[in-house]
């Protein structure tokens, strides 16, 4: 009898791991337990993510305000810095510019509007036209704002970002001053030396800055790329990918995640004699099509995953091939062809026609982005997700 049922994604639960744990012996015990708990098996293709999360905690991959003050005023000395495009966030960034802030003298603070880099609103582009002001062209000072626009709560958090980015700064002694705009050059009226704090467009920011005339130029993946006095980094990205933890710490994104996945998939293949693929996940990569909000604050979906999951999907369209090549069929009749046109596709779509409207992602992306709408953000207490049948079609 063919399956009845597709995609699977299960939330596994752990217990709460601190620094030290061996966390691919607890992932992989946690797997068995629920399998054996709720009558399920593993297969072989199975994907198991684990968030970054945990990984980055039993690393003990943190580090402090003043780690990240050192590695500031070793890269800018102690004077002033410009930050260009920080997304706002208390939980991204808030703690990251605490430690920018007690490195230096003076911050200046290039936001982009209406928003940020990640579709958090400082303003809705409709009260612009109203203003007569041009994104593209007009920069303003947090006072030019303000009068336009007077101070701007930002509706899921409550929080006046330009205040409270001020606040942080001022707090940590340094002074403070915030522009908006959105050429990277406008910084440059104000300082040459320039921290790019953008995601997905850093490099291309710090291009422009060059071009520009600066002097000093370094993004977020440039500080704590090394450890200072023992503290944890991340030789790949830096503070890109960290978390708040405390008042004065972040988790920084984990490290070395290769070997911890390519563990997994060994223990469980010793445990279970299948074959099953591993991946880290941080943030999916989806938009909110409510808050407009583009969920992915991590520079990655995926740091680390087993080869299988290398590469993109190679889909036909079930709906093309029943409304045009098959049209003239029903039945019985039309799931034989169908599942013939399958089993006989070509290894590369790309192209053809039979395929069009299939989703040309990065198979850790669409994976990743399901585990992370599986596990949360808050207290389901389930960081580690297992994911059944992905990998089959109708024919199965």
């Amino acid at each position: 009898m063919s399956k009845l049922v597709g995609t699977i994604s299960r939330g596994i639960k752990l217990p709460i791991v601190k620094e030290g744990d061996d966390l691919a012996d607890i992932v992989v015990q946690s797997l068995l337990d629920a399998a054996q708990s709720e009558d399920f098996s593993l297969q072989d293709r199975d994907v198991v993510a684990v968030t970054e999360s945990v990984v980055a905690r039993t690393q003990g991959n943190y580090a402090t305000v003043d780690d990240i003050a050192a590695g500031v005023r070793e890269k800018f000395g102690p004077d002033c810095v410009g930050l260009v495009f920080p997304i706002l966030s208390r939980n991204r960034f808030a703690i990251c510019l605490k430690g920018i802030a007690k490195a230096v003298k003076k911050v200046v603070i290039q936001l982009s509007y209406p928003s940020d880099e990640v579709g958090n609103h400082l303003i809705d582009v409709d009260s612009l036209d109203e203003k007569g002001i041009s994104p593209w062209d007009d920069v303003l000072t947090a006072a030019q704002f303000k009068e336009l626009f007077g101070s701007i709560i930002h509706p899921f958090t409550g929080v006046d970002y330009i205040q409270y980015y001020t606040d942080v700064v001022e707090s940590a002694g340094a002074e403070c001053q915030i522009i908006l705009a959105n050429r990277p050059a406008a910084i440059l009226e104000y300082t040459r030396n320039v921290l790019a704090c953008d995601i997905h467009t850093r490099q291309r920011t710090c291009q422009k800055l060059r071009q520009s005339g600066a002097e000093k130029v370094y993004d977020l993946t440039d500080i704590l790329k090394a450890p200072h006095n023992g503290s944890g980094f991340n030789q790949n990205y830096g503070l890109l990918g960290s978390n708040k933890s405390t008042e004065d710490t972040v988790k920084l994104f984990p490290q070395n995640c290769d070997v911890f996945v390519n563990r997994v998939a060994e223990l469980l293949r010793e445990k279970t004699g299948k074959s099953i693929e591993v991946m880290v996940y941080g943030d999916g990569a989806f938009k909110d099509p409510v808050g407009n909000i583009w969920e992915l604050a991590d520079p990655v979906v995926s740091p680390a995953h087993t080869a299988g999951l290398v590469g993109t999907p190679n889909e036909l369209k079930l709906k093309y091939l029943a409304d045009n090549d098959f049209a003239d069929l029903s039945g019985e009749e039309l799931k034989k062809a169908v599942s013939e046109r399958i089993s006989h596709k070509k290894e590369q779509m790309v192209g053809d026609m039979a395929a069009q409207g299939t989703t040309p992602r990065r198979l850790t992306d669409l994976i990743g982005s399901l585990c992370d709408l599986t596990s949360g953000s808050g207290d389901k207490g389930t960081p580690v997700v297992l994911v059944q049948n992905y990998f089959d079609n109708y024919t199965k």
